[in-house]
């Protein structure tokens, strides 16, 4: 990516942008310096209903932020035999559940809320403490089961599970988890936030629903439709009620905020930037400091 931005490029970047909090600072500058768009891709933040989620907090339907709770889960690691680049630090990081999905989760809780983690309490579990990796390649995802002598028993030292208890900047708390052995969830990121006024509920694998909560009146189920849709989340929305919109849309919203903001069509920079990318990662290294000190820790900046 700086290689990129000498040159004067502009820089679209999956995450995890670097691999530790000095690599990303450094970004963060140096794309500061050179004046070059700079965007990270945290493409749930670009659903409809999780930007309708923001435009309640924004214009005031919500109320005060009390607490903030949800998880992120998968079962693609859900076996021993289950085996990815990802289990190997010495690729992925000292991190695995937490850097991987987990960071997904505190950025969508982040962008709507407008609030910051500031501390954090975290406890981690590894399911399979070995594993065993295929002698030859196997896709991911493929479910393609091998006989034992394809195997070969690998010690795993990174965490299947986590618990993150967290507190705002605001003094707000809350928790999540993220485990990637939790059997029949795919990609369930999934939050709830209590308000003052009231409270909504959303589930990435129910992406057109939103449970808002009421102490006074009936709750409601608001369902993905341009038409009852703020107009922040209007934007984000392009079929009708009825009709769907998900995954490949979101990733579509996030492009299109960058390329809109690039050829000039629009003024502000509403996407997540390398920042948003430097952020996630020292939230992720304070969570890895809270499971080894068995403390609370603060989130550095």
């Amino acid at each position: 990516s700086k290689q990129i931005m000498a040159a004067g490029k502009h820089v679209i970047s999956e995450k995890p942008l670097a691999m530790n909090t000095k690599e990303s600072k450094e970004l963060v500058k140096f794309a500061a310096k050179t004046g070059v768009v700079n965007a990270i891709d945290f493409n749930y933040r670009y659903y409809p209903l999780v930007q309708e989620a923001k435009a309640m907090v924004q214009s005031g339907k919500l109320g005060d932020v009390f607490h903030a709770n949800g998880s992120y889960t998968q079962d693609w690691l859900h076996l021993a035999t289950d085996w990815n680049w990802r289990l190997v630090p010495e690729f992925s990081g000292k991190s695995r559940a937490v850097a991987d999905v987990g960071s997904h989760w505190c950025d969508c809780i982040q962008f709507i809320t407008g609030l910051k983690i500031a501390k954090v309490c975290a406890n981690f579990s590894t399911v399979h403490k070995h594993r065993m990796k295929p002698k030859k390649a196997v896709d991911t995802y493929s479910g393609k089961m091998l006989k034992a002598s394809d195997y070969e028993a690998v010690p795993i030292n990174t965490e299947d599970y986590a618990n993150v208890l967290f507190e705002f900047n605001n003094g707000a708390q809350g928790s999540f988890s993220v485990s990637q052995c939790f059997a029949g969830r795919k990609n369930r990121l999934f939050y709830e936030l209590s308000g003052s006024k009231c409270s909504t509920v959303w589930d990435q694998e129910r992406p057109n629903e939103m449970w808002i909560g009421y102490r006074e009146k009936a709750n409601e189920l608001l369902m993905k439709d341009p038409s009852l849709l703020s107009e922040r989340a209007r934007a984000y929305a392009h079929y009708p009620g009825g009709h769907p919109e998900a995954y490949p849309d979101g990733l579509k919203n996030f492009m299109r905020c960058v390329y809109s903001y690039i050829a000039g069509t629009t003024k502000v920079a509403d996407f997540s930037t390398f920042k948003d990318g430097h952020d996630e990662l020292a939230i992720c290294e304070a969570i890895l400091a809270s499971d080894k000190s068995k403390k609370w820790q603060s989130v550095r900046y």
